[in-house]
């Protein structure tokens, strides 16, 4: 396999760990729409209380446990619908800090800070587990998958852009470095042939790559076209 046959390998790794990612970001969607349904087992909950038809200190239902603190607030609830199974625990606030489900599709934990934004999401799709940190303002900026091809570990600026990508798949691990428009600027791979490193300009061009094959090292500088122009040796 000749230097740029390796590079283009080490492109396709790179997109394929870049479209991967966009599971890191269904977690996301994931976390808010587990949201709405805590905060609606708990209106319910508060509702059918104010009603006067929770009196004691837990609720039995055909399909729904509510259990509620001295004060009359639910404090956790576990229910099971048409769609699945979900536990739901409140702080004293009313808060929804932990919600563990089951449906058709998948399972899935969110744990939420105390203003009741989520910050750590868990999902396990058929396409392997999803495992998603957010900031303070929602966005997602550590993030971890298992595929069927192998994991890949995405690292994201305040504005939710990728700039750091670690993928293992089959051909071996490869590393992404990216600018603040999400373009990958610098790319380690290892594979079977050996290591290549790789610079690429803002249009995604390679200029400068160094790769350690069983014939020694090559250094190569290339032109904004991509055609080299200082190779060694």
């Amino acid at each position: 396999m000749t230097i740029e046959e390796r590079l283009a390998s080490v492109e396709r790794e790179l997109a394929r760990a870049t479209r991967r990612n966009r599971w890191l970001l269904a977690g996301v969607g994931l976390a808010v729409a587990i949201c709405a349904i805590a905060w609606a087992v708990m209106g319910g909950a508060q509702a059918v209380h104010a009603q006067g038809v929770a009196e004691g200190k837990k609720v039995v239902r055909a399909n729904e446990f509510i259990l509620e603190d001295q004060n009359g607030k639910p404090r956790a609830s576990l229910a099971v619908t048409a769609d699945g199974s979900e536990l739901d625990l409140f702080d004293v606030g009313g808060k929804a800090r932990a919600v563990l489900f089951v449906n058709a599709d998948q399972s899935g934990q969110f744990l939420s800070d105390a203003a009741g934004k989520p910050r750590a999401v868990l999902g396990v799709p058929a396409d392997g587990p999803v495992l998603t940190f957010l900031d303070a303002a929602g966005k997602p900026r550590a993030g971890l998958n298992v595929a069927a091809d192998g994991p890949v570990l995405s690292l994201r600026d305040a504005a939710g852009k990728p700039r750091a990508n670690l993928a293992v798949p089959p051909d071996g691990p490869v590393l992404s470095l990216r600018d603040a428009a999400g373009k990958p600027r610098a790319g380690l791979a290892v594979q079977a042939e050996g290591p290549v490193l790789a610079f690429l300009d803002a249009a995604g061009k390679p200029r400068a790559d160094l790769a350690v094959t069983a014939d020694g090292p090559h250094l190569s500088l290339r032109d904004a076209a991509g055609k080299p122009i200082w190779p060694a040796p």
